[in-house]
C-alpha cells in the first residue's frame, strides 16, 4: 500500500462553494497523511468544523495556523485575542487528534519517507518590504496610501505582545531552538502558512501586500536543515518553485472567485510525497 503525504491550505470554508469541496476531501489511499498550512476559516464552529471533518477521514491531520484563524471578529462568541486565541485553536486540535505547531514533529514513513513534518507557526515581521520602501513605516504608508492593507491589521491582535512583528520574532526564536535539536539527519518537510522566503511573493499583483506574507530571519532555513520540501499556502496562487534545490509548493484553494476561473486541474489534496 503507498501511503501519500498530501497537502492543502486557504480552504475558508466560511464559503459554500469551499465547505462543499472540503467535505468531498479524501484519502487517496488508507493511511494517508494531510497537511493543513492555514487559513481553514475565520469562526471557532467553522474551523473546529473542518478540522473534525478531515481528522476523521485521514490517518493524521497536521495544522498550522494562517492569519484568518487568528483574526478575532466582533461577531465571535468567543471573544479571545492574540496568544490567548491561538492557544485555544492548539486545545481544540488536541481534543480532535490533530497535530499542531506546538507538539512533537512526527515522523511520517510512508512512500517517499522517511520525513520529519515540521509544523511552523512564525507569523511576519514587515521585512518582505516593498521596492523604493526600505522601512516598516514606509511601506505601511505606502500600502494605506494604494488601499491595499491586509485585514490584519484591524483583526490580527497580538496580545500580550506589542507588535505582530514583536510576536513573530518570539515564534522564530522559539522555533529556531527547537530546530537546533534536530540531530538525526531526516529530511524535513516544512509547512507553514507563509513561505519561508521572499522570492514567491515576487509574482503578487500588489507588492506592497508582501510585507504580510512572512519574515527574512527564515531566508536560510531550507538550506541549513536537510528540507525536503517546503509547502505554504496564504497568496492564493498554487505553484511549484524551486529554491537552492528544494521544492516550495503553494497548495491553497483560495476564494470561490479565484478558483472557480482557473484553467486547469484544481484537484484537492495537492501530493507533497511520493514525488517523480
Amino acid at each position: 500500500m503507498h501511503r501519500r503525504l498530501l497537502a492543502v491550505s486557504d480552504l475558508h470554508v466560511a464559503y459554500p462553494e469551499n465547505r462543499a469541496i472540503v467535505e468531498a476531501l479524501k484519502p487517496v489511499t488508507p493511511g494517508d497523511w494531510l497537511l493543513v498550512a492555514g487559513d481553514v476559516g475565520e469562526r471557532l464552529a467553522d474551523i473546529t468544523w473542518a478540522l473534525r471533518l478531515l481528522a476523521g477521514r485521514f490517518e493524521r491531520v497536521v495544522w498550522v495556523p494562517g492569519n484568518h484563524e487568528l483574526w478575532t471578529r466582533p461577531d465571535e462568541p468567543l471573544e479571545l485575542r492574540g496568544v490567548e486565541r491561538y492557544e485555544h485553536l492548539v486545545s481544540v486540535c488536541r481534543e480532535l487528534g490533530v497535530l499542531t505547531p506546538e507538539d512533537d514533529y512526527p515522523l511520517w514513513e510512508g512512500t517517499g519517507g522517511p520525513v520529519r513534518i515540521v509544523p511552523l507557526f512564525l507569523l511576519y515581521d514587515y521585512t518582505f518590504l516593498p521596492k523604493g520602501y526600505p522601512t516598516k513605516e514606509s511601506a505601511l504608508a505606502y500600502a494605506h496610501e494604494t488601499g491595499i492593507v491586509c485585514t490584519d491589521e484591524y483583526m490580527l491582535h497580538p496580545d500580550p505582545y506589542p507588535t505582530r512583528d514583536a510576536w513573530c520574532r518570539a515564534r522564530v526564536e522559539l522555533t529556531e531552538r527547537r530546530l537546533a535539536e534536530l540531530d538525526d539527519g531526516v529530511p524535513l518537510v516544512f509547512v507553514n502558512h507563509y513561505p519561508l522566503v521572499r522570492e514567491p511573493t515576487d509574482i503578487l499583483r500588489y507588492p506592497q501586500f508582501a510585507q504580510w506574507c512572512g519574515t527574512t530571519a527564515t531566508r536560510d532555513w531550507h538550506r541549513r536543515h536537510p528540507t525536503a520540501a517546503m509547502i505554504y499556502g496564504h497568496l492564493h496562487i498554487p505553484r511549484v518553485t524551486w529554491h537552492d534545490g528544494v521544492r516550495f509548493e503553494e497548495v491553497s484553494l483560495g476564494y470561490p472567485r479565484e478558483w472557480q476561473p482557473r484553467p486547469g486541474d484544481r484537484s484537492l489534496p495537492r501530493e507533497v510525497l511520493p514525488q517523480d
